[in-house]
C-alpha cells in the first residue's frame, strides 16, 4: 500500500470523526428547546445514522477500524443499541481476501505449497477477520486444522491507523475533556502491534492453555479456582501463519445454534469469566481482547467454550497482580482504605474529590453485569462517575488492558442476555492470591514483628506469645503498649493491615477500637466536671433543654455515666432501619433527644452500647458550646501529644495508616453455646450479637462511616496513644514524661490537624452559671493549662477555688477533704514538682471516674460500670482500676494501686482470645492483679461462656 492510500485513508477517517462530533453537538444545542419525546427521537435517529457511517467506513478500511468496531460491538452495556447492531456486523466474516493472495503468503512463510503442506485445503475460508483470514484444511497425516494467514500489507496499515486513532482521541480529549480514552490509546498502540507475529500469539496460547489446565476430558468435581474451557493445540507459526488444532464450535453470536444444542448461555459466560479471572489473578497472563469473535462453544455436552486469538495477551507482575486481587476484594467487601492503597500500589492516581468516589468509580467495573434491557443504566453509572469531574494523573497501562478486559466480559454477558454476580465468580480466584501471601503468617515471615527496640523482658517474651497467637490465626494485625510507674515496658506492632492489606502493622497504624471509644468519651465528659463547665448531679434537660422530652426530664448526667439512663435500647433501631444512619450526627442527636426510657433513672444497669456515646456526646456539646471534636482535641489529644493517633471519626489524610476489619469465624461461632444475658439490654444479646458480627466489618470499613462521629464505638487510635491516655489517668491526669524513643516515628509527630466547624452556642452559656463537682480553671490560647509551680499559696474567691501549697489550683469540695493524691501516688505526686502537665485538677478523680467514696451515690450499688468506665475489684471488694474493652478485642485499662496501664488493640475481630492470652501473661509477669474480666475460672462451658463475653461487650 502506498503512501497515498495511508493519506487517503486518514483523511476519511478525521473526516467522519468531524461530521459525528459536529452532528451529536448541534443535536446538543437543539435538545434545549425541543420537548423530552421528541428529543429522544431525534437521539435514536442520530444514533443509527451515525452507526452506519461508522460501520461503512470500517468496513472500506478493514485493518485497526475493524478491530475497533469488534471491541465497541461487545459494549452493549455502554452504547447505544443502534451502534451494536450495526457494528456486532463486524464480527462475523468480512469479505474474503483473494486465495492467491493466501496461498502466496503460505508458501513464502513455510516454503512449500498448500499442496504439499496439506491433503486438503479449503478455498472458501471460515473467517476473515481485521488482521488475518482462517482456512480449514487437513495436514499430510490426516489430523484437521485451520490455518490463519495474516493480510498482506496489514502491518503497515495498523501501524498508521494506530496513529490516526491516537489523534483523534487526543483531539475528543480537548473538545470534551470528560472523555478522555488517551491511557486507553496509548496502551493500545504499545499492545496492538504485538499481534501482528504470530509466533509471539502462538506461544501465548500454548502458556494460557497450560495456566489453565486445558484438557479435552471434561471433570465435573473441578475444584472451585479451576476452571474448565478448551483451547486449540499450536501446531505451526510462523511471523505470519498459524496452524491451530480444528475444534468444531458454535458461534456466540448465533443464538438459535446454541439453542438447538441446549447449551446453557448463563452457565457459558460464567465459565468464560472464571477463565478470565484465572488468568488475571492467578497467572498474571491474560487474553486483553475478550470479543464474542474469539470464543466458541463446543457442539458436544457439555458446550464448554472454546478460547481463540491469544495475539493481545498481557503479562503483569506479581506486584500488580496482588495489587487488582486487593483492589476487586475492596471493592467487594466495601473497604475504601484497602481500596485506596491498592490504587497507590499499581500506581493509579486519580483527582477525586472525595476517596468515597474512588469506591464508587470502581465498583461500576464489578457490579452484577446487566441485561441488554438494563444497560442503559449502567451507561448512566458511568456518566455520573465522569460528571463527577475525575481526573486520572497517572494510569498504568497494566491497568488499562485490565478495565478493557472487564469492560468486554460485561459486554459479553450483556450480548448473552446473562447475569453475572462478578463479586461471587471471581472472589475465589482474587482472595488465593493474597491469602497466599497474609496466611504465610510469623512462621513464614521475618518482618511479621515490627523490627522497633524492645522495651524489657516482659516485652521480649510478649512476642514470642504474640507469634503464636499468629500462627493459630488467633491475629493479623496487633498493637500492644504497657507503662509502669509511668514508663514505656512494652510498644509492639505485629501483623498485618487487613484480610486484603499485606502492608504490615506500624507503631502509628490506626485501629477500629469500638467501645474503647466510650472510655474516651467518658474523659473527656469528666474533664468538663473538672474545668466547671457540668455538673454530675445536674439534670441533662437544663443542658440540653430538646432532651427533657417523653419523661426525660428526671435523667441526670452520672446516669448516663453509669448506663443507668434507662435509654439502654434507645437508637437500636438504627440497626434494621439504616445502619448508615449512624454516621449523621445530628440526626442521631435528634433521636436520642426524642426517644423514651424503658426504666426509671437509676434503677438499673444495662449497658447502654450504642446510645451511650450519642448521650454524652449531647451532653458535652450543650455544656461547652464546641464541637465533640474539638474538645477531645482540647481535652486529651493536645495535652497529650497524641496527635494523628486518636480520632473519634477519622478526618482525610489518615487512610494510609488504617487497619482493616475481619473476623474470627470460629471463636464468634461459640455464641450459639451462650444463653440470654440479664446484665445486656434485650437488643443487645448474644442471638442480636451474632447477627450484628457479621455486618460490622463490612460497615465499619466503609471510609464514610470511619470518618463518622460515633463516640460509643468508631474510635480509631494506635495502641501507643491509648496506653498514653490510660496513664495519665492512672496518674490522676498527670501527663506522663515523653513516650519512648525506641518507637518509630515518633508520638505526637503526626502534623495532621483536624479543622472544626464554628462554637455553638447554647442556652445554658447565655446566663446561667456552671455548677461542679470538680475544679474549674480558666482556659488558655491552645485550649487546656499549663500548671506551674507558684512561689506562694494564694485564694481565688471568686472562683470558689483554692491552692493547696503545691501550686496546683484545686476546687473547694464538699467533704473538704485534704487536696493529697490517693496512696500509691508518691511517683506521680513527685512528678508534680516538675512543672507537668495534668488533665484534671480534682485530686479524687479516681473515685469519679469509678463512683466510690464521695461519688458512690451517683452509681448503682455493686454494679460493674462506674462513671463512664468499667471498674475493677480486689478480692477484698475494693476497686483498684477502671477501663473499656471493645467488640472484638480491643482494650484499654489502668491498674492504680501498681501504676500500671495496658492497650491492646486488633483487627481480627473475636471474643477476646488474643487479647484475654496477653493481659494474663502481662499481669502475671508484672505480679498485678488480672481483671476478671480477662480470666477463664474453668474449661468447663458454662464458666468459659460467663467469661468470654465480657471483654467483648465493655
Amino acid at each position: 500500500m502506498g503512501w497515498g492510500n495511508i493519506y487517503r485513508r486518514r483523511a476519511k477517517v478525521f473526516t467522519l470523526a468531524l461530521i459525528i462530533y459536529i452532528d451529536y453537538k448541534a443535536l446538543q444545542k437543539r435538545e434545549k428547546f425541543i420537548k423530552k419525546s421528541k428529543s429522544d427521537a431525534l437521539w435514536k435517529k442520530a444514533h443509527e445514522r451515525n452507526a452506519k457511517r461508522v460501520f461503512n467506513l470500517m468496513v472500506e478500511l478493514e485493518g485497526l477500524w475493524v478491530k475497533l468496531g469488534q471491541y465497541l460491538s461487545s459494549r452493549a452495556d455502554v452504547l447505544p443499541s443502534a451502534f451494536i447492531s450495526n457494528l456486532k456486523q463486524l464480527q462475523d466474516s468480512l469479505p474474503p481476501r483473494p486465495l492467491e493472495e493466501v496461498c502466496h503468503t503460505i508458501e513464502k512463510e513455510l516454503g512449500k505449497s498448500t499442496k504439499e503442506l496439506f491433503l486438503d485445503f479449503d478455498e472458501n475460508p471460515l473467517a476473515t477477520a481485521s488482521i488475518a483470514q482462517v482456512h480449514r484444511a487437513t495436514l499430510i497425516d490426516g489430523r484437521k486444522v485451520v490455518v490463519k494467514v495474516q493480510h498482506e500489507d496489514i502491518k503497515k496499515i495498523i501501524l498508521e491507523d494506530l496513529k490516526d486513532a491516537k489523534s483523534i482521541v487526543d483531539w475528543i480529549a480537548w473538545a470534551e475533556p470528560q472523555y478522555n480514552f488517551s491511557p486507553m490509546i496509548d496502551e493500545w498502540c504499545k499492545e496492538a502491534p504485538k499481534e501482528l507475529d504470530f509466533n509471539h500469539e502462538a506461544e501465548n496460547t500454548r502458556t494460557v492453555s497450560k495456566n489453565l489446565g486445558c484438557t479435552n476430558n471434561y471433570d465435573s468435581n473441578k475444584p472451585i479456582n479451576q476452571v474448565d474451557v478448551l483451547i486449540p493445540e499450536v501446531i505451526q507459526s510462523t511471523e505470519k501463519v498459524l496452524i491451530l488444532e480444528y475444534m468444531d464450535g458454535i458461534r456466540l453470536n448465533d443464538f438459535e445454534s446454541l439453542e438447538a444444542c441446549g447449551a446453557n448461555k448463563q452457565k457459558i459466560v460464567e465459565e468464560i469469566t472464571q477463565a478470565f479471572a484465572h488468568q488475571i489473578y492467578v497467572d498474571g497472563f491474560f487474553n486483553g481482547d475478550p470479543h464474542p469473535g474469539n470464543f466458541l462453544v463446543s457442539k458436544e455436552p457439555p458446550h464448554r467454550p472454546i478460547l481463540l486469538d491469544f495475539g493481545l495477551t498481557k503479562r503483569i507482575s506479581s506486584s500488580m497482580k496482588q495489587s487488582l486481587a486487593k483492589m476487586f476484594l475492596a471493592t467487594a467487601e466495601g473497604d475504601h482504605v484497602a481500596l485506596l492503597s491498592s490504587f497507590s500500589e499499581m500506581g493509579l492516581k486519580l483527582r477525586l474529590d472525595f476517596p468515597e468516589q474512588a469506591m464508587d468509580f470502581i465498583s461500576v467495573f464489578f457490579r452484577t453485569s446487566t441485561s441488554a434491557s438494563e444497560a442503559a443504566e449502567y451507561a448512566k453509572s458511568l456518566g455520573e462517575q465522569r460528571a463527577r469531574n475525575m481526573k486520572i494523573d497517572a494510569f498504568p497501562g497494566d491497568m488499562v488492558i485490565f478495565s478493557r478486559v472487564i469492560g468486554l466480559l460485561r459486554g459479553l454477558s450483556t450480548t448473552l442476555d446473562a447475569r453475572i454476580v462478578y463479586h461471587d465468580i471471581m472472589r475465589p480466584f482474587a482472595e488465593s492470591v493474597l491469602q497466599e501471601k497474609i496466611a504465610k503468617g510469623p512462621s513464614e515471615n521475618a518482618q511479621w514483628i515490627n523490627d522497633t527496640p524492645v522495651h524489657s523482658d516482659v516485652e521480649a517474651k510478649l512476642r514470642q506469645i504474640l507469634v503464636e497467637l499468629g500462627n493459630d490465626d488467633k491475629i493479623l494485625g496487633i498493637q500492644v503498649c504497657a507503662y509502669k510507674d509511668g514508663e514505656v515496658i512494652i510498644d509492639t506492632a505485629a501483623g498485618v493491615l487487613g484480610r486484603y492489606d499485606p502492608r504490615p502493622v506500624q507503631p502509628d497504624s490506626l485501629f477500629p477500637v469500638f467501645s474503647v471509644t466510650k472510655g474516651i468519651t467518658a474523659g473527656m465528659l469528666h474533664w468538663l466536671v473538672d474545668k466547671g463547665k457540668l455538673n454530675l448531679n445536674e439534670n441533662i434537660a437544663d443542658i440540653w433543654p430538646e432532651f427533657g422530652t417523653n419523661g426525660k426530664n428526671l435523667i441526670k448526667v452520672h446516669h448516663v455515666l453509669n448506663h443507668t439512663s434507662g435509654l439502654q435500647n434507645a437508637l437500636a433501631n438504627l440497626r434494621e432501619e439504616n445502619p448508615l444512619l449512624m454516621a449523621d450526627w445530628d440526626e442521631c442527636l435528634k433521636r436520642i433527644a426524642m426517644s423514651a426510657p424503658e426504666t426509671e433513672p437509676g434503677q438499673e444497669q444495662l449497658y447502654h452500647y450504642l446510645s451511650f456515646g450519642w448521650l454524652c456526646g449531647g451532653i458535652i456539646e450543650h455544656a461547652s458550646g464546641k464541637k465533640f471534636q474539638e474538645i477531645l482535641e482540647e481535652a486529651i489529644v493536645r495535652p497529650l501529644n497524641i496527635g494523628g493517633e486518636l480520632y473519634v471519626g477519622i478526618p482525610p489524610g489518615v487512610e494510609s495508616r488504617l487497619a482493616s476489619l475481619t473476623v474470627d469465624k470460629e471463636d464468634f461461632s461459640k455464641l450459639s453455646k451462650i444463653a440470654s444475658r440479664p446484665e445486656l439490654p434485650s437488643t443487645f444479646q448474644p442471638e442480636n450479637i451474632s447477627q450484628l458480627v457479621t455486618v460490622v466489618p463490612a460497615l465499619f470499613n466503609m471510609l464514610n462511616v470511619r470518618r463518622a462521629i460515633i463516640p460509643s464505638a468508631n474510635g480509631h487510635c494506635s495502641a501507643r496513644a491509648l496506653a498514653r491516655y490510660y496513664a495519665a489517668l492512672v496518674d490522676g491526669g498527670l501527663v506522663p514524661p515523653p513516650h519512648s524513643s525506641l518507637s518509630k516515628p515518633p508520638l505526637g509527630t503526626h502534623p495532621h490537624t483536624p479543622k472544626f466547624p464554628s462554637e455553638i452556642t447554647t442556652k445554658k452559656q447565655k446566663g446561667k452559671k456552671s455548677k461542679a463537682v470538680g475544679s474549674a480553671s480558666k482556659k488558655k490560647g491552645n485550649g487546656y493549662e499549663l500548671k506551674m509551680n507558684h512561689s506562694k499559696d494564694f485564694k481565688d474567691g471568686d472562683n470558689g477555688r483554692e491552692s493547696n501549697g503545691d501550686g496546683y489550683t484545686r476546687l473547694a469540695n464538699d467533704s473538704n477533704g485534704d487536696a493529697s493524691p490517693p496512696k500509691g501516688f508518691a511517683a506521680g505526686e513527685n512528678s508534680r514538682q516538675n512543672n507537668a502537665i495534668e488533665i484534671f485538677n480534682n485530686p479524687r478523680i479516681h473515685d469519679e471516674l469509678m463512683g466510690v467514696g464521695e461519688y458512690r451515690n451517683l452509681v448503682l450499688p455493686n454494679g460493674k460500670f462506674g462513671l463512664g468506665f468499667r471498674r475493677f475489684s480486689s478480692s477484698d471488694g475494693s476497686f483498684y482500676g477502671f477501663g473499656h474493652s471493645g467488640l472484638g478485642g480491643s482494650t484499654g485499662f489502668c491498674d492504680i494501686k501498681n501504676r500500671f496501664a495496658i492497650a491492646v488493640t486488633l483487627n481480627k475481630m473475636s471474643f477476646g482470645t488474643a487479647t484475654r492470652r496477653i493481659i494474663q501473661f502481662v499481669c502475671s509477669e508484672l505480679n498485678v492483679p488480672l481483671p476478671d474480666e480477662f480470666s477463664v475460672l474453668s474449661e468447663t462451658v458454662p464458666d468459659e461462656e460467663s467469661s468470654i463475653l465480657r471483654p467483648m461487650i465493655n
